[in-house]
């Protein structure tokens, strides 16, 4: 997929959202400082990651937004201080997609809270 039809795709389904979600503020000057500051992520990703960690990217940014913006934000520091030597792979997307995964993941635990009955014969069933 070419550069310029992702784009377009990313900015139609940003304007799905926007309409079914209501966030579409009055002030013009807002929507062009997010737009702006759109196009200077999607252009810093496209410097650092290949085609196919973009597209993998861009699927798991369908599935889960919150962990594809978290990666996103990870590149795009990590891009700045200059610690990416070239562009990342797909491989090299999928190993930094575990480390933040590992730093996010949600420990479930369990408790259960065992009810004492009152009972007048306890002694007795023993």
């Amino acid at each position: 997929m070419a550069d310029e039809e992702l784009e377009a795709l990313r900015q139609q389904r940003l304007a799905e959202l926007q309409a079914k979600h209501g966030d579409s503020s009055g002030d013009p000057a807002q929507q062009e400082a997010k737009q702006r500051e759109a196009e200077i992520r999607n252009t810093i990703l496209a410097q650092v990651l290949d085609q196919a960690a973009r597209a993998r990217l861009s699927n798991l940014a369908l599935v889960k937004p919150d962990k594809a913006k978290a990666v996103e934000n990870y590149l795009i520091q990590m891009a700045r201080f200059g610690q990416l030597p070239g562009k990342v792979s797909e491989q090299g997307l999928i190993e930094i997609l575990e480390k933040v995964s590992q730093q996010t993941e949600k420990k479930t635990t369990v408790k259960f809270n065992r009810r004492k009955v009152l009972d007048s014969d306890e002694d007795d069933d023993y």
